[in-house]
């Protein structure tokens, strides 16, 4: 049986991604602080003219740091646009350079953690959240132990084939999110499986636990990820020190009692570990994603 053709990327459809992705390759030959600069500028002019995504940053922050001043929140705004923009530069450096260039400003934290997990020998479900520098994440966790990524096809064929050709410069694999078999193969195969539940994919299959105090739609698909193979959970969060460049990438045990066998419970344990680190530096996740679209009663009208 024949191999399916890959479409060809020559028709101007795809010219505008071809710049794209042409552009990102120059900028990640450029140096940190370059780059930093460059993501700045871009930033603002994205804040500036994308008013939708602008408001779902502004609604999040709202629902989950009621704490906030309306001055703080808006500066708070625009360091989310910024560390997207800058996670799309890192991420692209990461594709096309050694992830051993990052080695010297990588601080690891609870290594022993991870390493006791996988001497179980029954896998590892290594839970983490959409961080803006999410890819970059990846090349890091990789500097510590192999890894298969759980991720959702891009929309545009041609990018999702640059970010999954990238992504084979540092993963041991990728998996689509929806191939709940793969993931369980892998973990019986005693893989370290990154999988990231924190984003809100509709009411199938999912259950609603607070999260930052807000209901939202969680997945429940990682209490049983967790349970097919009796594999140890640990948690992971990556951050920058945007001054210096260097970055933490901790390693810390998942929740006390998780999995339990009660779904929103397991929910509301794994949203209140991934809260704990996002928390430390709350910017630098990615909030452009409404979150809580979902709820009981049906679509929200929070983002409207």
């Amino acid at each position: 049986m024949s191999k399916p053709q890959e479409p060809s990327f020559l028709p101007p459809k795809y010219w505008l991604s071809r710049l794209f992705i042409g552009m990102l390759r120059l900028v990640a030959s450029c140096s940190y602080q370059s780059q930093r600069r460059l993501a700045k500028s871009v930033a603002a002019v994205i804040y500036r003219f994308a008013g939708r995504r602008r408001g779902i940053v502004e609604v999040n922050l709202g629902l989950c740091f009621p704490e906030w001043s309306q001055a703080l929140r808006q500066q708070k705004s625009k360091e989310v646009f910024y560390h997207n923009v800058m996670g799309v530069f890192e991420a692209f450096t990461a594709y096309q350079q050694s992830t051993e260039l990052f080695r010297q400003r990588l601080d690891i934290l609870g290594a022993k953690v991870l390493e006791e997990a996988k001497a179980q020998g029954r896998g590892v479900l290594l839970i983490g959240a959409h961080y803006s520098h999410l890819d970059l994440g990846g090349a890091l966790v990789s500097l510590q132990t192999p890894v298969v990524a759980i991720y959702r096809p891009h929309n545009n064929p041609l990018m999702d084939r640059c970010i999954n050709q990238g992504r084979e410069n540092f993963m041991q694999g990728v998996i689509a999110r929806d191939n709940m078999r793969a993931m369980i193969r892998a973990l019986k195969n005693n893989k370290v499986v990154w999988y990231p539940p924190d984003q809100d994919y509709g009411a199938k299959h999912a259950c609603y636990a607070p999260f930052f105090g807000v209901n939202a739609a969680t997945i429940t698909a990682t209490s049983r990820l967790a349970k097919f193979n009796q594999s140890p959970v640990v948690m992971l969060a990556y951050r920058r020190d945007d001054e210096t460049g260097r970055y933490t990438l901790e390693f810390t045990p998942g929740p006390e009692g998780f999995p339990c066998g009660d779904e929103v419970q397991d929910a509301t344990l794994i949203n209140q570990a991934l809260e704990d680190n996002i928390r430390k530096a709350p910017t630098q996740y990615m909030w452009t994603h409404r979150r809580f679209k979902t709820q009981p009663e049906g679509k929200a009208e929070l983002y409207r």
